[in-house]
């Protein structure tokens, strides 16, 4: 009697794969997800232009999407914007990050001290992502909304993350780097960023000075996790007229101490 063999190995999906080994589908979904999310409020027709996919898919997938929480729609004026549950699911990142729970009082802190708005901020490849921030009062002051990105060379907090980097992993992301000269003071990967992220490692902060926005500038510091990494930033962006060189000293010390004290609370240490 002939023997029947038991099947081996995984059964089919039924989902279609991409020779990636991920999910067409999703990988759309994702991309218009974090498309209205950067857009903050969109067209269908300029969310279709951004992903590169037919009008009818992405209307399709933003319906999903809505019947989910994850985008709203707004009926007059005709544009996608996030819904309540992509808040819901972000919450839950802040919620589960030391970091960020613990930075939070060390933010209103430096703010208060240093009268300048405080911003706490993450590396996501070549960018830095802002995750907490406190405004001063200040009528002409800096503001960075949640989730806001920038690149990593042309942003304090994200230049003091790089000179915090080993040069293994600095090689890497700026490998990832498109760069642009956001203003005349934009310290370029091959023109003059070597030399700054040089001085920012032996002084231990950073300045930017008008590199991303003209008539602003910010100086940062990098926080550490266990392992000696840097994780984090912290900073205090303004005028550039009340970061004169007097100043600036006086407030790096703020902004050192404040990165020092998240690195501790939240168990990280700085490398040696």
């Amino acid at each position: 009697m002939e023997t029947q063999k038991r099947p081996r190995g995984r059964p089919k999906s039924l989902f279609k794969e991409s020779s990636a080994g991920t999910m067409q589908s999703l990988d759309r979904a994702l991309g218009v997800l974090t498309s209205v999310a950067r857009l903050e409020r969109a067209a269908l027709s300029d969310l279709a232009r951004e992903i590169d996919v037919p009008t009818a898919t992405t209307h399709r997938i933003l319906v999903t999407l809505q019947k989910h929480g994850f985008v709203a729609f707004d009926d007059e004026r005709q544009e996608w914007m996030i819904g309540i549950e992509a808040y819901r699911t972000g919450a839950t990142f802040l919620r589960r990050s030391s970091v960020l729970e613990i930075g939070r009082p060390i933010l209103r802190r430096l703010m208060q001290d240093s009268g300048e708005t405080a911003n706490l901020a993450v590396p996501d490849g070549a960018e830095v992502v802002f995750v907490g921030q406190v405004e001063t009062p200040n009528p002409i002051r800096a503001f960075f909304p949640p989730g806001a990105r920038t690149p990593m060379y042309a942003s304090g907090t994200g230049k003091a993350i790089l000179a915090a980097m080993t040069d293994v992993a600095l090689a890497k992301v700026l490998a990832k780097t498109d760069p642009v000269a956001f203003t005349t003071h934009t310290r370029l990967p091959e023109s003059g960023l070597a030399e700054d992220l040089s001085t920012t490692r032996a002084r231990g902060w950073s300045f930017d000075s008008e590199e991303r926005y003209e008539g602003m500038s910010c100086i940062g510091a990098a926080i550490f996790n266990s392992r000696g990494e840097p994780c984090a930033g912290i900073s205090v962006s303004g005028p550039t007229v009340r970061f004169d060189e007097d100043r600036a000293p006086e407030l790096a010390s703020l902004v050192v101490q404040a990165a020092w004290d998240i690195t501790h609370l939240s168990g990280g240490q700085a490398p040696e």
